[in-house]
């Protein structure tokens, strides 16, 4: 695959490159095996919850979050402001949405429109990217 670079890039070590050392640069590139692997070495993984997550890409108008999901727990019902995209990448989540429940394994994606009350559960192991968009001028 072949990428763009512009300015000062560096390595963190923490299994994605910045180009420009932060969140909100320009251009941002990301090896999601190495952030799942840290992930899992979180603290937050071990507990309870069995959550752990780490934002990636934060703009204004535009988050992207990386989330892994030990199997059987779930995040309970809530809502965002913005349109949202769920890309499962590892594993098996269930979102519960009013009318109706969608299973996405590795490699489906789910774009729900602002303020759809869904909640997601891992039925095993997983991990997924959720991308949320506000319109411009929605700080």
């Amino acid at each position: 695959m072949a990428t763009t670079r512009t300015g000062d890039s560096r390595s963190s070590g923490a299994g994605h490159e910045s180009v420009d050392g932060t969140l909100s640069r320009r251009a941002l590139q990301f090896e999601l095996a190495g952030e799942l692997n840290q992930l899992h070495r979180d603290e937050s993984w071990l507990q309870p919850t069995g959550r752990s997550s780490k934002t990636l890409v934060k703009y204004a108008d535009l988050r992207i979050v990386l989330i892994a999901m030990k199997a059987n727990t779930r995040m309970h019902e809530h809502t965002a402001a913005g349109r949202i995209s769920v890309h499962a990448l590892e594993g098996l989540i269930r979102l519960h949405l009013p009318e109706r429940v969608v299973e996405l394994s590795a490699g489906h994606l789910l774009a729900l429109d602002q303020c759809v009350p869904h909640d997601v559960e891992a039925t095993e192991d997983s991990a997924f990217l959720l991308t949320i968009a506000w319109p411009e001028g929605n700080d």
